[in-house]
């Protein structure tokens, strides 16, 4: 059911903007505000031997600082494929949501974002 991460971005933009003040809404995500996920998908990890890292349904809204805007439009510009792209917010939501922004979780290695049901970007 995952439909095209990039074409979901780029609704997202379109949809509020035109074309002038949709550059200055992504540059604006991109240094300051950052960009907000709302993601109902299969998310596990890869942790140390004894914690609880099986995959599971979870249905997650993680404000994403403004750096994980940016890699995202810039893959997005640069023709990144589905995967490319949940792989980075794959990285967000481990950076943001798992490790709180490094004040928990601290030996967690990778997180994996699977099945997804529903997916949505909000600037």
């Amino acid at each position: 059911m995952c439909s095209d991460l990039a074409a979901r971005l780029k609704h997202e933009v379109k949809k509020r903007w035109q074309p002038q003040i949709r550059a200055k809404a992504r540059q604006k995500a991109a240094t300051t505000d950052g960009i907000v996920i709302d993601t109902r998908a299969r998310i596990g990890y890869t942790a140390p031997i004894g914690s609880t890292d099986e995959d599971r349904l979870r249905h997650l809204t993680v404000a994403l600082p403004p750096q994980y805007a940016a890699r995202l439009f810039n893959a997005q510009e640069q023709g990144a494929t589905d995967q490319e792209l949940r792989e980075i917010a794959a990285e967000a939501l481990k950076e943001v949501y798992f490790q709180d922004n490094g004040r928990r979780a601290g030996q967690l290695e990778e997180v994996r974002i699977t099945d997804i049901e529903h997916l949505q970007f909000e600037l």
